[in-house]
């Protein structure tokens, strides 16, 4: 019998040795730019028990939103609930290059994962529908947006992820086929350009270590 597997006596019963079967659920932390708008979206994804995400929608910009998920991180870490994967999710909107560089930076040095859309978090909505590679405004992407929901795009929409779920692998195909264009990546100069589809990525992943398929 393998010595990891011999059996102790006691009063000349044979026991084996207890093994800990309790596995601890992974834990992860989201913490997005906008207070409504991403948190919803993520929201909607099913995550298995064996799982905790945990999703912040703080209101901060660029800089602040990476120091706020450093400081939520260090706190978790300190009271022995460590996250397993630390995400930060924003736009580069009208913020200065200098600041979206260094909240880049900043979260790469921290070993913090980014979700970054440049021009706005709709760019991935919008390449649910059809590829797009023209640099546009948030505005023209919320018409664009309207017109394929064919009903008035909502910002702050409760229901989007379910509405554009069955379209999702389209928009990570287009997403990656995107970001592969630009040869030198420079996240503020690459517009359009996104990497949303990495957390998204992720947390199917989530669903197929547990089940075998996306949920």
């Amino acid at each position: 019998m393998p010595p990891e597997e011999k059996p102790w006596s006691r009063k000349g019963r044979s026991y084996m040795r207890p093994v800990d079967h309790i596995q601890k659920r992974k834990r992860y932390l989201i913490v997005c730019e906008g207070r409504k708008t991403e948190p919803n979206y993520f929201r909607g994804f099913k995550i298995p028990p064996d799982a905790v995400v945990e999703i912040c929608g703080e209101g901060y910009n660029t800089v602040s939103l990476v120091e706020k998920a450093i400081q939520l991180r260090d706190i978790a870490k300190d009271v022995d609930e460590e996250y397993d994967k630390v995400w930060c999710v924003f736009d580069r909107d009208s913020f200065s290059a200098q600041d979206f560089n260094k909240a880049i930076e900043l979260a790469q040095n921290e070993d913090i994962d980014i979700a970054y859309s440049n021009e706005a978090f709709e760019l991935w909505y919008v390449l649910h529908f059809d590829y797009l590679d023209t640099g546009i405004t948030r505005q023209d992407y919320c018409n664009i947006l309207s017109r394929q929901l064919k009903k008035g795009y909502r910002k702050n929409s409760e229901s989007i992820y379910s509405e554009i779920r069955h379209l999702q692998d389209m928009a990570i195909q287009r997403a990656r086929r995107l970001y592969e264009q630009y040869p030198n990546h420079n996240p503020e100069k690459d517009k359009p350009s996104t990497t949303v589809h990495l957390l998204v990525e992720e947390l199917n992943k989530l669903n197929r270590d547990k089940y075998g398929k996306k949920q």
